[in-house]
């Protein structure tokens, strides 16, 4: 117990937290806080879908994380220095579209919306590479834990708290607020220390920190394994929620009650999830809890199965929403703790930036063929199906030993 908490109580894990909150505040003021804006402007609908588009530089962020492993800005550090150009230019993007009309300005507000989306997924890149390096091997799982959920406020803060404050004040003041509280976690900079460097050599020029990277994870033995695992670990929990929504709507659950239970109890039993499943990670280790808590991701699929061959029942809806969250954190934590523990202090800002992309592939080449399956299979056939999507990426966990013999540097 007392290892547990000296791993909670430390200045690192309250700072990889507060990160966490800056790294999550960008995303849904250029998303669906936005839309929001506009709609109330009355703009049209095809402009507003058209907006998706300023937000790629979220996708294609491991372009230039190289950039940011080979190049040390002249202040704070390595990693702190870029945190704060990222942080102060979300906070002046943030203020800038303040002074916008949505209606009258939306090629100017679109172009700053790129911006943005730039310095949010260029503060994503270095604050996972933050988290990885500063804190230890046996920390990951509760900084991951500590990282995601911080990220999660953020986003409540973006969009929850936006939108309440949008029922009060402009929507111009909205944004001047955001970028206020933007402002404020530049302090974090000074209240973190740097990680250490002195046994950690950059890339030299540019190319090797493009090529190094790649050269150093594909020639590591079982490579093509640990990748294949990442595609496979979340597949079938990722198809699962994709399908949520419209099986909420179409077995009779009324919209308020899919807010209130899939949303609001599936946001703090999610938060809960991740806290549990960090602070059991301080004991179990990494590989011990990809198998735990797999397991119990796939068995809280299952809940979906009898949810689908039953009658509308608000209670054992709670507690399968709210299992399914506490389990999919859980596994979550562990797997963004193994694909930290990947990770070569070297180029840690392109190899992570990497890896997280590699987690979206399956949902969206798998996932666009999910309305399919669940139209053909039915609901019940389609929950069992991505139960069983759960079993090749636990097997492959019998490998784990192999995958990590070799020392990272």
């Amino acid at each position: 117990m007392s290892k547990i908490f000296r791993a909670l109580l430390n200045r690192r894990m309250l700072c990889v937290f507060l990160y966490g909150i800056s790294s999550g505040l960008p995303l849904l003021l250029i998303g669906g806080t936005l839309k929001a804006w506009m709609k109330n402007q009355n703009v049209d609908l095809t402009v507003i879908g058209i907006f998706a588009l300023t937000g790629l530089p979220y996708t294609l962020k491991f372009l230039w994380a190289p950039f940011m492993d080979r190049y040390v800005p002249g202040f704070l550090g390595r990693r702190r220095g870029w945190i704060l150009i990222c942080q102060v230019g979300i906070a002046v993007g943030l203020a800038a579209m303040s002074r916008l009309n949505p209606a009258e300005q939306p090629l100017v507000l679109a172009s700053l919306c790129f911006v943005l989306a730039f310095f949010g997924a260029s503060q994503d890149i270095v604050i996972d590479a933050y988290r990885r390096e500063i804190l230890d091997d046996s920390e990951l799982g509760l900084g991951s834990s500590m990282g995601v959920n911080g990220y999660r406020v953020g986003m409540l803060i973006a969009g929850a708290m936006a939108l309440i404050l949008a029922d009060h004040i402009s929507w111009n003041d909205v944004y001047l607020t955001m970028s206020a509280i933007m402002l404020l976690a530049v302090a974090i900079n000074f209240f973190a220390s740097e990680p250490e460097t002195s046994t950690i050599i950059p890339p030299k020029t540019l190319k090797d920190a493009v090529v190094l990277p790649f050269a150093d994870f594909i020639t590591r033995s079982h490579a093509v394994e640990i990748l294949v695992f990442i595609l496979l670990f979340k597949i079938g929990d990722s198809m699962a929620s994709d399908m949520f929504t419209p099986f909420y709507l179409d077995v009779g659950y009324t919209k308020t009650e899919i807010g209130v239970i899939g949303k609001l109890f599936g946001f703090w039993s999610t938060l809960g999830g991740g806290f549990i499943g960090g602070l059991a990670m301080v004991r179990l280790g990494i590989n011990r809890s990809l198998w735990i808590f797999g397991i119990l991701q796939m068995i809280s699929t299952s809940g979906f199965y009898f949810l689908a061959n039953m009658t509308p029942n608000l209670q054992a809806l709670t507690a399968v929403v709210t299992i399914e969250n506490v389990c999919t954190a859980m596994a979550t934590t562990a797997y963004v703790a193994f694909m930290g523990s990947l990770c070569n202090k070297r180029f840690t800002a392109t190899q992570y930036a990497l890896l997280s992309s590699l987690m979206g592939v399956p949902r969206v080449i798998f996932g666009s063929s999910s309305g399919y399956l669940a139209k053909n299979l039915g609901w019940s056939g389609y929950f069992l199906f991505c139960v069983v999507l759960h079993i090749p990426g636990l097997l492959m966990l019998l490998r784990y030993k192999l995958w990590t013999r070799e020392p990272v540097s």
